[in-house]
């Protein structure tokens, strides 16, 4: 039996090792837990044959009332700064003259990323890992055994054999950027206040009290050096030392290399600089080890830092700054967005005068005003950001930040709903900031059908002044298109055709082309045929808009907002001046004989245009849906239909092909 529960731990410690350290797994999840439980229900019936670096062992312990001190043996020493070029080249040549090197010798660096974590010490005797502690101050550390067992990427048990008798390892403990990003989620998510960056996600990770905790935080080890070493021996050069580390188990960097001079480690760091935002993880620069151990030895150490390693790194990502003011912006789909105006700081390479707060939930959180101290994060190409706000240095007469209630840009009211962070700007057609995508909305073949006109010849027009709203293009002329790039006369006449046919639309095209937020092409006609006319849906309250099929409270408050809006009331007065007219719709909601019924179509159809078939179905007040489930009513399958029908004919849905819809069609149009 014993011999059977060692073999099952020594199996889900090479399967650790693989996905964790190697991160190459060879069995799927389901196959690694089949072994874990196996484990798990031998350990249960057997409580006395546990150990303590058995895989069912990591997490488990009681809280703790407090961690204790522990004081390194070796002191864990900090590393010395490099910024430029000038300072590699100037730490080569003291390394030279202190060893007495020509400039022919060779000089073997070790180079390993610098993650932005927490420095810990595992010590681990017969194989066995008996303590993790942090770094501390250098001399004096926290134990943190409890929680370090937890991190998967470390050993409770080293793999193989010949490893010394004692032997500590050192690394750091970090959170990568997925883990990071998917626990700032989940605080969000129970309004908790989310962590600055992944470095302090993981050193709150590592002093929690409860290792239960820690263990749900998805951390990962990496090691970078030893220190205490007794009963063997290890190699003679640092990436040796760390490629032995690796077939015990422990995990190392894929990025590691060896190059020649402080020329070859400026090649490893521009090159690694031009991938850092692809890494999985965080760095904050790149560490130089002389590779030769003996050479190291040689070199020895001052009062704080070894001579023979340098950290050279990155632009700060980090900085303080002062914010200036706190204007708002309005952006092409009317979201109003706060901007915080700084003064000018150099961080993570580029001059940064402006930073997004996003919406009024960020500002609120971060508590920001203008005349605020403030600490800005910019990381690679990720747009700066506020982390945080330092309280203590905020002047007396600051003001709260509130939103504004008029657009900034054309003075329409700004609507926030309840459940949405961002507020809008209720402006639509009339909106400069909203011009653009309004007109490419307008124009677009489910809403006006403005064929020839496309993104790029609306740029132009908007930044030729030409159009200010889509009432606007009613009064192009010929000359003014056949100037615009790429187009000429007979592209020109086309257009002008095109437009002067959208002018006899439908009432439901044209309720879409409106671009009211939430009115998508299914509600435009909900409100064509319940209301029948658009001073009907105009006039309509937030009430009696909800009475209408399938419309809700916030897109009803969306509705009665627009209208209600001078600006857009004036572009609907000046679109029918231009010519643009439609039919109502005669309204009988009593006699439509498809009234709440759920149709849906699949496959092709041959002698009907889908949309004018889903067109005629709705007129007859018939819901038409995207899938099918057990409230479907009917379904029309064409050739090549697929799931859909599978699922109608499992549930027993009526089934009718083209010719039937067709005819039923007629009937009731008759």
């Amino acid at each position: 039996m014993t011999q059977l529960l060692e073999q099952l731990r020594d199996q889900l410690r090479h399967y650790n090792y693989q996905y964790y350290v190697l991160d190459d797994p060879q069995v799927p999840d389901a196959e690694y837990d089949r072994v874990f439980r196996q484990l798990k229900a031998l350990e249960d019936e057997h409580p006395e044959w546990i150990t303590p670096d058995s895989p069912t062992q990591r997490v488990g312990a009681e809280p703790l009332a407090a961690f204790t001190q522990v004081r390194h043996e070796m002191p864990m020493l900090s590393l010395d700064n490099a910024f430029s070029a000038e300072d590699m080249y100037s730490f080569e040549k003291r390394l030279r003259d202190r060893l007495k090197l020509d400039e022919e010798t060779p000089l073997a660096f070790a180079c390993e990323p610098k993650l932005d974590g927490i420095a810990v010490s595992l010590l681990y005797e017969n194989g066995q890992l008996i303590r993790g502690a942090t770094r501390g101050d250098g001399s004096t550390g926290e134990d943190i055994t409890l929680n370090v067992r937890t991190v998967e990427s470390i050993p409770l048990k080293l793999m193989g054999s010949g490893y010394p008798e004692r032997l500590e390892v050192r690394g750091e403990i970090y959170m990568p950027r997925r883990s990071f990003t998917r626990l700032n989620e989940a605080a969000l998510k129970r309004g908790d206040k989310p962590f600055v960056n992944p470095r302090n996600a993981a050193a709150g990770s590592l002093r929690q009290l409860d290792p239960k905790i820690t263990a749900q935080r998805s951390l990962e080890m990496c090691c970078y050096s030893v220190g205490v070493v007794s009963g063997g021996e290890l190699p003679d050069s640092h990436e040796a030392i760390l490629r032995k580390l690796a077939t015990w188990g422990l995990k190392i960097n894929a990025e590691m290399a060896v190059v020649q001079g402080a020329k070859g480690c400026l090649e490893y760091f521009d090159a690694l600089s031009e991938r850092r935002n692809q890494l999985a993880y965080e760095i904050d620069g790149i560490v130089f080890k002389v590779n030769d151990i003996a050479l190291q030895q040689r070199l020895g150490f001052v009062s704080r830092a070894p001579r023979w390693a340098i950290a050279h790194k990155f632009p700060a990502q980090e900085e303080m700054t002062i914010v200036n003011a706190i204007e708002f912006q309005v952006g092409r789909t009317g979201a109003i967005t706060p901007v915080a105006r700084l003064q000018p700081v150099f961080v993570g390479g580029v001059t940064v005068s402006n930073a997004t707060l996003h919406n009024m939930d960020e500002v609120e959180r971060l508590d920001i005003r203008a005349g605020d101290s403030v600490i800005i994060r910019r990381a690679g190409d990720v747009i700066p950001q506020v982390v945080s706000v330092v309280l203590e240095l905020r002047p007396a007469n600051t003001e709260v930040v509130q939103l504004p209630q008029r657009c900034p840009v054309c003075d329409s009211e700004i609507i926030r709903v309840d459940s949405e962070a961002v507020a809008r700007c209720s402006g639509g057609l009339s909106c400069a900031a909203q011009r653009k995508e309004a007109l490419k909305h307008y124009v677009s073949r489910k809403a006006m059908d403005i064929d020839g006109l496309g993104e790029k010849l609306i740029d132009g027009l908007v930044e030729k002044e030409l159009v200010h709203s889509p009432a606007d293009l009613y009064r192009l002329h010929h000359l003014q298109l056949a100037s615009m790039e790429r187009m000429g006369d007979k592209s020109a006449t086309k257009l002008l055709q095109s437009i002067e046919k959208s002018k006899a639309t439908e009432l439901a095209n044209f309720i879409y082309a409106l671009g009211i937020r939430e009115v998508g092409e299914a509600t435009a006609r909900t409100l064509a045929l319940h209301f029948g006319s658009l001073e009907a849906v105009m006039s309509a309250s937030e009430e009696e808009l909800q009475a209408a099929p399938d419309i809700g409270p916030i897109v009803a408050q969306y509705i009665v907002s627009f209208f209600h809006q001078v600006h857009n009331r004036e572009v609907i007065e000046a679109l029918r001046a231009a010519g643009v007219h439609w039919q109502n719709v005669e309204v009988d909601h009593q006699d439509l004989p498809l009234a709440g019924q759920t149709w849906v179509l699949t496959g092709t159809l041959e002698q009907m245009p889908r949309t004018e078939a889903k067109k005629q179905l709705l007129a007859l007040g018939a819901k038409v849906a995207g899938s099918v489930s057990k409230k479907t009513d009917c379904v029309v399958a064409g050739p090549g239909a697929g799931s859909k029908l599978q699922k109608a004919e499992e549930l027993n849905i009526p089934v009718m092909d083209e010719p039937q819809l067709i005819a039923l069609l007629a009937d009731y149009n008759d």
